[in-house]
């Protein structure tokens, strides 16, 4: 497929494979002023899912990398896949792959009433990049012609607003909902964590939007980090504003580190956390995945939030499946 953007400077590939090789063919769309915009041809925008860990048949990302730097995004590890490992950055060279309508409708076909679609899963479709290039709407806007399906989107963007009515229009004929992360309403904590994502009270904003015009929207308050934002009085606040705001649905799961993010997230927490970064340390030695008493407790106290609140649990959280045999005893 030959890539819609202008003035392109083409790379010269190394000896790569796979989508490491496809994106070493890409190009350099533009700058902005640490990030790098590049383009990655793409075979396949739908990416079969075969993990147990998630409800999804399909998986949709218009982009890879993320510009928000989350300190303990999980999906930093999708850029090893294009063979950058040691080198950080997954918020810093930001992919986004050609866009054919024509082929993404063929991939459309291979869909059957009933299956889940899950977008936003591994990078936010909603980023800044998206005001550039628009991929997600042009996806959305192509998937209006389905019948019967589950789509699932996931961002901590207030630009989703912007396509409130697409997303109606997409629910007439097929079970739509929106899943907005927010992980506390402090906005210094937040800015911290989440240094260049947008506020928290823009994204509850969006969230209103969204009910407002009809759309099935809820709030994710994940991952609910150990000792900083796993408070009964953050995740309330959380939730009461999600129900002020129309969110039908709410709700958070501990936080997972795989070794991508702990190298980032560790080094974050030593200089502005020093004082839990013994206790992650030790917690998350034997793997990314907690279990045991501590997230037995948050999803006890997510319940009760819930029904304090008046507000119900996210659909999507009955389907998923329990935490795989090895995780670990929490420490927490």
């Amino acid at each position: 497929m030959e890539a819609r953007y202008p003035e392109l400077v083409q790379i010269t590939p190394p000896a790569l494979t796979g989508i490491a090789r496809l994106a070493a063919t890409g190009g350099v769309l533009a700058e902005k002023r640490k990030v790098e915009y590049r383009s990655l041809p793409t075979r396949n925008w739908l990416n079969r899912c075969h993990s147990e860990r998630v409800p999804f048949q399909w998986t949709i990302n218009p982009y890879r990398g993320c510009e928000y730097g989350c300190k303990y995004c999980y999906a930093r590890f999708t850029h090893e896949f294009l063979e950058k490992r040691g080198r950080d950055d997954f918020e810093t060279e930001i992919y986004a792959k050609d866009w054919d309508r024509r082929s993404f409708l063929a991939e459309l076909r291979a869909l059957k009433p009933g299956n889940v679609i899950g977008i936003g899963t591994a990078t936010d479709p909603y980023q800044p990049a998206e005001r550039r290039f628009g991929l997600t709407q042009q996806v959305l806007d192509a998937m209006l012609l389905l019948r019967g399906m589950r789509i699932c989107l996931t961002t901590k963007s207030n630009l989703v607003a912007r396509d409130a009515i697409l997303l109606k229009n997409l629910s007439v004929h097929n079970d739509v909902s929106v899943a907005m992360t927010v992980t506390t309403m402090n906005r210094k904590l937040a800015r911290m964590l989440e240094p260049n994502a947008p506020r928290p009270d823009l994204r509850m904003e969006a969230v209103a939007k969204l009910a407002e015009a009809g759309v099935n929207a809820g709030v994710l308050a994940s991952p609910v980090l150990p000792l900083l934002t796993d408070s009964e009085e953050n995740l309330e606040s959380v939730a009461r504003e999600a129900q002020r705001a129309g969110a039908t649905q709410f709700g958070a799961g501990v936080l997972f580190l795989k070794p991508a993010a702990q190298r980032v997230f560790f080094p974050f927490l030593s200089d502005k956390f020093p004082q839990h970064i013994g206790r992650y340390r030790a917690s998350y030695a034997s793997g990314p995945f907690l279990k045991g008493l501590y997230p037995d407790r948050i999803g006890k106290l997510v319940d009760s939030i819930r029904r304090r609140v008046g507000i119900l649990s996210r659909d999507l959280d009955a389907m998923t499946p329990p935490l795989p045999p090895e995780a670990q005893f929490s420490l927490f």
